[in-house]
């Protein structure tokens, strides 16, 4: 069994702003609802093959993944997966594709596709937390892109473009 969810929000800002923000990491936790930390190893800047270390909240659980960059196409697509072995997920990858939009009273729009892809663990486990954590996913993941989507609107607001 394998769990799956794509959800997109739209943004006030050009592909190019909001995947440019996206993997800011020092910039991420501005926005971010998910995370308490954010960081590529060694401070790389992120590319292909690069490794993330992305740490949750507390008050949502605190797990820390660490994942590897497997594409890196600025500014339309970055996908990871995760690296090492994790107690809770035998496989775990996500993608952020970036579609330009149509622009609202002449400011740029895109939308964000977040795809995410998990196989839970343990195996004898999956058909009870695979839904369970797929519920969790798809309501932080909505709640993370809204967030993007008012910082992204904060700032065109702020200085009058995307």
């Amino acid at each position: 069994m394998t769990a799956h969810a794509t959800i997109t929000q739209t943004v006030p800002a050009s592909v190019e702003d909001a995947f440019d923000l996206v993997h800011d990491y020092p910039r991420r936790l501005t926005w971010d609802t998910l995370l308490r930390e954010a960081r590529t190893v060694d401070d790389a800047p992120p590319a292909q093959g690069v490794e993330a270390v992305c740490s949750a909240r507390w008050t949502l659980g605190g797990l820390t993944f660490r994942t590897r960059y497997v594409t890196f196409r600025r500014p339309t697509l970055a996908a990871v997966v995760l690296v090492g072995r994790s107690p809770f997920f035998a496989r775990w990858a996500a993608s952020i594709r970036h579609r330009p939009g149509a622009p609202v009273d002449g400011r740029p729009r895109s939308d964000v596709v977040y795809t995410l892809t998990f196989t839970g663990r343990p195996a004898a486990l999956r058909r009870v937390v695979e839904p369970v954590a797929l519920a969790a996913f798809r309501w932080e993941t909505r709640r993370r892109l809204r967030a993007l989507a008012a910082h992204l609107e904060r700032r065109s607001s702020a200085t009058g473009a995307g």
